[in-house]
């Protein structure tokens, strides 16, 4: 598997009745930022694509840059299925928090 492959997907959709694409790398993500339009740019956009150029140049890994994007796919209102299949965590084993009285 290529060091800049996301283990999961992210799938996003423009909303019910639009397909959903999939974004399998690094390199999907990044391509797909660049074509986003200039005026609906802003940090969260700047965030993501600096996250995406840093794994690309190694100093971060996918999954950090997989996180990023996920992260400006739903704050951009793009319908998102960010199922993490094996980075899902379990909290089962966990106590309850105890409630103050």
């Amino acid at each position: 598997m290529n060091r800049l492959q996301f283990v999961v997907p992210v799938r996003l959709s423009h909303g019910p009745g639009h397909p959903m694409k999939e974004i399998d790398s690094v390199e999907e993500a990044t391509a797909f930022l660049r074509a986003w339009p200039a005026g609906r740019r802003g940090p969260v956009y700047n965030c993501a694509l600096n996250c995406c150029l840093a794994a690309e140049a190694g100093q971060l890994s996918a999954d950090d840059a997989r996180r990023s994007f996920a992260g400006f796919i739903r704050i951009s209102g793009m319908v998102v299925d960010d199922r993490m299949g094996p980075y899902a965590v379990d909290h089962s084993h966990e106590r309850p928090m105890r409630r103050s009285a």
